[in-house]
C-alpha cells in the first residue's frame, strides 16, 4: 500500500463517482488516496478493521477462508465499491480477504474519524445502508447460484475476472500454474478436476499454458462459455 498525496486526484474521484456529498466537511480532511499493486492484499480476514475503503480504480477479488483452511471466492468488484462497511457498522474484524486483481486506487478513511464526525451523518449512513443491503441481496442470490454451475463455467468466469479489467483496456492478467491449487479452492473444485478442465480449454484454443502461466487466448470464446460472469 502506498499513499498518493494528490488532493486534486482525490477530489476528481469524489466527483467522478458522485460521492463527494457522502463525506461531510469534518471528515474530508481525513480522506486519503491509496494505491495497491496487482496481487497486493487490501485487507485480510480476521485482522483489525482500521480503515473504511472506497474502491475508485481497478478490480479486487473477495474471498473467505474456513476454519479448515479452505478458501472460496465470493466475488470480483469494480468501482464504486466499499470495503470495511460491515466491519465499521458492526465493530468487528474483517470478515473476508480482499486482494487487488489489477492496479487499484482506494479512498480510505480511518474508522476513528468516521465514528467521531460521521456517526449521526444522514448522508453517510444512507450510503452505507444502500451498500450493505445491496451486498446481502447479491450474496444471497449468488453463493448457491455460483456453486450450481459446472466447473467449466466457474473456471471460465474466474479466468475472465483475473485476466481483464473493463475499465482498463491495457490490463491483461494471467493465472500462474503455481497457484492452481488455490484457484481450485477458490472456485470450489478439486485440483485434479481443475487440471482436466484446463487441458480441455487448451485443446479448444481458449487458453494457452506457457512458461508457468495460463493466458487467455480466446476471450470471446470464454465469454460465450460463461454466458455471464457469475463472479461479477
Amino acid at each position: 500500500m502506498k499513499e498518493i498525496k494528490d488532493h486534486e486526484q482525490l477530489r476528481r474521484y469524489l466527483q467522478l463517482y458522485r460521492i463527494e456529498a457522502i463525506f461531510n466537511e469534518q471528515i474530508v480532511p481525513y480522506l486519503s488516496l491509496f494505491s495497491f499493486n496487482q496481487g497486493e492484499l487490501i485487507c485480510s480476514q480476521g485482522e483489525a478493521a482500521e480503515y473504511l475503503y472506497v474502491l475508485v480504480k481497478g478490480k479486487v477479488k473477495i474471498y473467505h477462508t474456513s476454519a479448515e483452511g479452505k478458501s472460496l471466492i465470493l466475488s470480483f468488484k469494480n468501482p464504486v465499491e466499499v470495503i470495511g462497511d460491515i466491519e465499521y457498522v458492526q465493530g468487528i474484524e474483517f470478515i473476508n480477504t480482499v486482494e487487488a486483481v489489477s492496479p487499484v486506487h482506494m479512498i480510505g478513511v480511518q474508522q476513528r474519524w468516521l465514528k467521531k464526525y460521521g456517526k449521526g451523518d444522514a448522508s453517510l449512513l444512507q450510503f452505507l445502508l444502500e451498500i450493505i443491503t445491496n451486498k446481502f441481496c447479491v450474496k444471497s442470490n449468488s453463493l448457491s447460484f455460483n456453486l450450481m454451475h459446472p466447473v467449466e463455467i466457474r473456471l471460465a468466469s474466474y479466468l475472465l475476472s483475473v485476466s481483464f479489467d473493463e475499465a482498463d483496456s491495457q490490463f491483461q492478467g494471467h493465472l500462474k500454474s503455481a497457484n492452481l491449487r488455490d484457484a481450485a479452492n477458490l472456485i470450489g473444485t478439486s485440483y485434479r478436476h481443475l487440471n482436466r478442465v484446463i487441458q480441455q480449454f487448451g485443446k479448444e484454443g481458449l487458453i494457452e499454458r506457457d512458461k508457468g502461466v495460463i493466458v487467455v487466448k480466446d476471450r470471446e470464446g470464454l465469454s460465450t462459455l460463461a454466458s455471464r460472469n457469475i463472479y461479477e
